[in-house]
């Protein structure tokens, strides 16, 4: 049971109900992470702000869940494994690199790049060198992919402590979680 209520866009007013209403249109539901974060409508426009922003962005959706799925099972967030891995597949990734992608490995050079970089900086606290920037640099990632990169690790440690925090229940199909990376 979530420490927070989970609000019901259709009983809220004014800028909570548009944002709830967009989320409710975007997923075809009101995700319970959206519900529990509504509480809150500055957190509510963040947090669905920066996922419409890159979902804008130059990082492709397939690596932005793959992304997400390393995160969220290096935290243990259950909501976000969930989430992400039905998300991936909506976006071309097979079951198969999901679950690859959940422990930090692609078959792809440049995504197992992105997703060992991304475990490192959640592993570390952000505490990496030249070296792990280069190494991007050297399977085709610019700054621009670097820095969002970035973003959608910060997003990602956003809505993992949000769901972890407030045990907010999960609404999508379970996943089960890896023992945690060790990087």
């Amino acid at each position: 049971m979530s420490h927070v209520q989970l609000i019901n866009f259709k009983e809220t007013s004014g800028t909570r109900h548009a944002i709830l209403n967009d989320i409710n249109t975007a997923f075809g539901a009101t995700p319970n992470m959206f519900r529990a974060v509504a509480n809150s409508t500055a957190a509510l426009n963040s947090m669905w702000s920066a996922f419409a922003a890159l979902g804008n962005g130059v990082i492709p959706a397939k690596l932005g869940e793959q992304i997400a799925v390393a995160i969220a099972n290096q935290n243990q967030c259950e909501y976000c494994l969930a989430a992400h891995t039905l998300l991936g597949q909506k976006a071309g990734a097979s079951s198969a690199e999901m679950a690859a992608a959940q422990s930090g490995n692609s078959d792809d050079a440049k995504t197992d790049a992105a997703l060992k970089f991304a475990l490192k900086v959640v592993t570390q606290r952000a505490q990496i060198n030249k070296d792990d920037v280069e190494a991007l640099r050297s399977h085709g990632y610019d700054d621009e992919h670097i820095v969002e990169i970035m973003a959608h690790i910060a997003l990602n440690l956003y809505t993992n402590y949000i769901n972890v925090a407030l045990d907010v229940p999960v609404d999508f199909p379970k996943i089960k979680l890896n023992a945690a990376n060790k990087n």
